[in-house]
């Protein structure tokens, strides 16, 4: 058995990809890497090294160090009275996990696969859990469910939130603020998961920054080394509960999501934690998709990348109605990216927030059936529109099958209600709050 996602000559193309996203020039490296017949490995671990080395077009209008991120961007506050409810953060992990739950039997299958599969089923357009009552033996062979999924994701075998990624980092970090509060720092992140999270957990730029503390590195090093996946989707899942325990202050939301992020990200994967927090911040408190796009834009370099994708995004239901058309455009631009790089499904998300106008059901189903990161895609929609409509007016068969219930691997979260997650997620925010 080999752990992938850490091997030099693994990631020495992934490496070549971004380096050309980044405008550095690495024609004379891939040449000498195609032209190689000595030790793959020991080649691939030197190109690594002389590509962290170069610098990018992008390192002056994408800072990473967080006093150059603040001195670009001005965050759009809420006001003084802004305050959030139980009935809004419950609703907020009750979207998430829901969101989540739709988008994983289908991870990892291309768009076209998904509607093949829901053509084939009788559920195009998406409306409702996936299935594979009634589905042909041809197109499931060609369109295999994620295989660590579908047992327990698919309609006819729900039966509570089972164990996810997307769910374990909130949870994690939601242990954090309660132990250390706002003044939690990337060192404690990085304990956190050395002792929560065993490695197979974790994966692309979560897993290298997990090898680089083993290997001594610290932070922010452990996001830089041998590290190709920095601009990618991982930090973006994480940074919900740092919004919902910062009501109407995105600001402090997105310095809490900076200091998660930057243990395994640079740039516009820190960009994608950052904007994330500040728009749940927004969430649990605003009235509309436009304050809670307008508050998580706001703490993003308006220069980036980034910002870039979120502004294409967002303008895009206006200009066509059919969201198949909304995703052509979006592929179009950003189709040449890895399934989780973080440029595409922001955009993705953006999207499909836009097109739901807060919608939840109309929503999560547009996002995933987009395809490309399906269940963080779906979680971070769903977070989003549960926050915006309160667990009081989500549907119940979206949040029924959940059984107030998610199984996770985290200490002391096994079997937790989505109810007691909101109370204690409350409490931080009330605690932060007499702090002040």
């Amino acid at each position: 058995m080999q752990l992938t996602w850490v091997r030099p000559d693994e990631l020495v193309e992934h490496a070549f990809a971004q380096a050309d996203e980044d405008g550095v020039d690495v024609a004379g490296l891939r040449s000498r890497w195609d032209a190689t017949t000595d030790d793959r490995s020991v080649v691939a671990a030197d190109l690594l090294d002389e590509i962290d080395a170069r610098r990018s077009v992008y390192d002056e209008s994408e800072p990473t160090d967080f006093d150059a991120i603040r001195a670009v961007t001005q965050p759009v506050h809420p006001g003084p009275d802004a305050a959030t409810s139980y009935d809004r953060v419950h609703g907020a992990w009750l979207g998430r996990a829901a969101g989540c739950l739709l988008g994983k039997p289908v991870e990892k299958i291309p768009r076209r696969g998904i509607r093949e599969i829901l053509e084939a089923t009788g559920r195009w357009p998406l409306d409702d859990w996936f299935t594979a009552v009634g589905l042909p033996d041809e197109v499931a062979a060609r369109w295999p469910w994620n295989r660590r999924s579908a047992p327990t994701s698919l309609a006819e075998n729900i039966d509570g939130m089972p164990e996810d990624d997307d769910l374990n980092f909130p949870m994690l970090n939601l242990a954090l603020l309660e132990a250390h509060g706002t003044e939690v720092t990337t060192e404690d992140v990085a304990e956190s998961w050395l002792l929560e999270l065993p490695a197979g957990r974790v994966f692309t730029a979560e897993r290298v920054a997990y090898r680089n503390l083993l290997l001594g590195h610290v932070p922010p090093q452990t996001a830089r080394v041998r590290n190709p996946f920095r601009d990618w989707i991982g930090a973006q899942i994480r940074g919900d509960v740092f919004g919902w325990a910062c009501p109407g202050d995105p600001a402090r939301a997105a310095e809490l999501a900076w200091r998660d992020a930057v243990l395994s990200h640079t740039r516009n994967g820190v960009y994608g934690e950052m904007f994330v927090a500040a728009a749940c911040a927004s969430a649990v408190v605003a009235s509309s998709v436009d304050d809670v796009l307008d508050t998580g834009l706001s703490v993003v370099p308006a220069s980036s990348r980034y910002a870039e994708a979120v502004r294409f995004a967002r303008a895009l239901p206006g200009r066509h109605g059919d969201f198949e058309a909304v995703v052509d455009a979006i592929e179009q631009r950003y189709g040449h990216l890895h399934w989780v790089h973080v440029l595409n499904n922001a955009a993705l998300v953006v999207a499909a927030l836009v097109y739901g106008a807060g919608d939840f059901e109309r929503s999560i189903t547009a996002v995933v059936s987009g395809g490309w990161d399906t269940d963080s895609n779906g979680a971070t929609v769903g977070s989003i529109t549960g926050a915006l409509t309160g667990a009081s007016g989500l549907p119940q068969r979206w949040t029924a099958p959940l059984r107030n219930r998610v199984t996770s691997t985290l200490s002391g979260f096994d079997g937790i209600g989505f109810d007691a997650l909101a109370r204690r997620t409350l409490a931080v925010a009330e605690r932060r709050e007499i702090r002040q």
